[in-house]
């Protein structure tokens, strides 16, 4: 089957049919890894093992779905990485700023794959007419992933002209957009106070509970940005961060 990853094919081959057949403290055992869940003051998550065998440590300190994740993550080491000693921080797992080489990159694709594998995520986004942090908290809550990445394996089917955009208080941390988006939608550095969403990072807000319409000057600096308008809907994350799905309209993609 031409474009299913590693992570899919171990599920296939597993008999892994819904979001309840997934197991990741069954499938690291498949592979020969034991996981024990302990305190950990620097690490979100560790690995040591032999070629064929692996002990995998997650901090039990943070919360469920983040545990669930980093457990992704360090499986996706024993697939990329296998025997090597791996100490991975908070910064380290489900950090969407580096690049596709990167060791830790790599371990966080494995994950979202294992944990929201394109195979059972793929057909209920092409029923969706537009994306919604609704829609992206049935998803999450299925697969018991995070809201982060649930909205970037929404966004990576380049089925709607969406970017991503986080930013924290002190200007953007990292976007990504879909293919079907021109290259001149690239967000602005600063975080706008027209913006819905400086409103939730700076005043305490939670959620946007729908997308609302705003001028697409808010978020972009180009020629004549001033005659589009885009949707917005935003979030806040912990650190003091806020992502937003900004929608793009379809005569702003010619």
């Amino acid at each position: 089957m031409n474009g299913v990853s590693a992570a899919e094919r171990l599920l296939m081959q597993l008999g892994v049919l819904g979001a309840q057949d997934i197991d990741l403290e069954a499938i690291a055992w498949h592979l020969g890894a034991a996981v024990k869940y302990r305190h950990m003051d620097a690490a979100d998550g560790t690995i040591v093992g032999s070629p064929k065998r692996a002990i995998i440590s997650i901090n039990r300190s943070t919360i469920p779905r983040r545990q669930r994740f980093t457990l992704g993550h360090e499986i996706g080491h024993w697939h990329h990485h296998r025997g090597r000693l791996l100490f991975c921080t908070p910064t380290d797992v489900g950090n969407f700023t580096g690049g596709p080489l990167d060791p830790e990159r790599q371990a966080d694709a494995f994950a979202s794959d294992l944990i929201l594998p394109r195979y059972l995520v793929r057909p209920k986004i092409l029923k969706l007419k537009k994306p919604t942090l609704t829609f992206a908290h049935e998803i999450a809550d299925e697969f018991r992933a995070s809201m982060t990445a649930t909205l970037i394996k929404i966004l990576n089917e380049d089925f709607f002209p969406i970017l991503l955009v986080c930013h924290g208080k002190y200007g953007r941390h990292w976007f990504r957009r879909t293919n079907m988006v021109p290259q001149w939608w690239f967000p602005r550095e600063d975080l706008d106070v027209q913006t819905f969403a400086f409103e939730i990072l700076h005043n305490g807000g939670g959620e946007d509970t729908f997308p609302r319409k705003n001028g697409a000057g808010a978020w972009f600096d180009f020629k004549n940005v001033d005659r589009y308008e885009i949707h917005e809907q935003s979030f806040a994350l912990p650190n003091e961060e806020v992502l937003t799905i900004l929608t793009i309209p379809s005569e702003g993609l010619e």
